[in-house]
């Protein structure tokens, strides 16, 4: 177990916290405005080596942990969750081409992906299938040495911004054994996008469904054996969901930091906001709470680096307590607000608007309680 930070450590959350600071933070309310999806800045990020961060470094990676990975985007949320959130998917995605390709895949991608010259997308929810990921119906239908796809994937981040999609698709019979993981360039004929989602948040990167109509994709593009695309899926969502949750710490901290400043210069009744005792409660509780998701999130993320058997249910509890801490958090930092909590320019509705969104993807918070659930159940057989 671990309780304190060491050098290394501090240094990568510093370096991060810094560039958020820089090169993010700054920018965040007009990316959120102009829906403007910021991909030089992320490229800046990646020279420090933050677009492979737990990807091997025979092929450009950072080699970095899982614990790692949290500090730094809890760091980067602190200047845009937003922007924090799809460099987390996009590593997601390149870490799955890591862990299950081969190696003249790991060669022929990861190069790329690493500089974020190449942008990654996971596909896996559908119009149809959003929590019930394993009755997905794009289908893979083999011809020689291709699959020829027809389906469509929904509220796929950074499509029409990217590159490479990581597809899962059906390519035998129905439930989790029927799927498969292909490695789709967005350039291949057949494959077309929706138009960009008109969002509560998170507007500094697209969100579009993608659409196959006969898309031929060689079979060499496929990840592993046919099969084993749920597993593939699971086995990304496992880091993905405590990125996110890290993504709602760095918000939800920002926010907090943003209340407390508000509260040393607002005054109301001849005192200062933070002379009043009930409010001094306030603050002290959200600390206390986001502390609490934080060490939560370091023991999940430990957990994963060591291939506990307890990794995945672990997982899902730190994404459930850290997504529903962070955006009350946040919430609570606009009530300190006021009126001026409501308005754009002092950037807290911002993140909660942003935040609100990590209680649902990667996998609903209800859906992370039904993990956490069957595997209690499972354990008391």
């Amino acid at each position: 177990m671990q309780f304190a930070l060491n050098e290394d450590q501090i240094a990568i959350r510093d370096m991060a916290r810094a560039f958020a600071a820089e090169k993010i933070a700054p920018h965040a309310l007009r990316w959120d405005e102009e829906k403007h999806f910021p991909v030089e800045v992320m490229r800046e990020a990646a020279a420090l080596g933050m677009g492979g961060i737990c990807i091997k470094d025979d092929v450009g990676g950072s080699a970095m942990t899982r614990f790692d990975a949290a500090l730094i985007f809890e760091a980067l949320a602190t200047g845009c969750p937003t922007t924090s959130a799809f460099i987390s998917i996009h590593n997601m995605a390149s870490w799955m081409i890591d862990a299950f390709g081969n190696d003249a895949q790991r060669q022929k991608w990861l190069p790329k992906l690493c500089t974020m010259e190449l942008l990654a997308s996971y596909c896996l929810t559908e119009p149809g299938s959003g929590s019930d990921a394993a009755a997905l119906r794009t289908r893979a239908v083999r011809d020689g040495d291709h699959y020829v796809l027809n389906g469509q994937k929904q509220f796929i981040s950074g499509a029409g911004g990217g590159d490479l999609y990581v597809v899962m698709v059906r390519t035998g019979s129905d439930g989790p054994g029927g799927i498969s993981t292909l490695v789709i360039p967005a350039d291949t004929p057949g494959l077309s996008l929706g138009a960009n989602e008109r969002k509560m948040g998170w507007n500094a990167q697209p969100t579009r469904a993608v659409i196959f109509e006969n898309a031929r994709v060689p079979v060499e593009n496929r990840l592993g054996e046919e099969g084993i695309g749920f597993k593939i899926a699971m086995a990304g969502l496992d880091g993905g969901r405590l990125n996110i949750a890290a993504c709602s710490l760095g918000g939800a901290q920002s926010a907090l930091d943003k209340a407390l400043a508000y509260m040393k210069d607002r005054k109301a009744f001849g005192k200062r906001l933070d002379e009043f005792q009930a409010l001094q409660f306030r603050v002290a509780d959200m600390a206390t709470e986001l502390e609490a998701a934080r060490t939560f999130l370091w023991r999940a993320a430990a957990a994963l680096d060591r291939k506990d058997p307890e990794a995945t249910k672990l997982c899902a509890m730190a994404k459930r307590f850290g997504t529903d801490v962070g955006f009350e958090v946040a919430n609570q930092a606009l009530q300190l607000h006021g009126g001026y909590g409501y308005l754009s320019e002092y950037g807290v509705e911002k993140i909660v608007r942003d935040l609100r969104v990590h209680q649902i993807l990667e996998g609903t918070n209800e859906i992370m309680r039904l993990i956490v659930a069957r595997k209690m159940i499972e354990g008391a057989r």
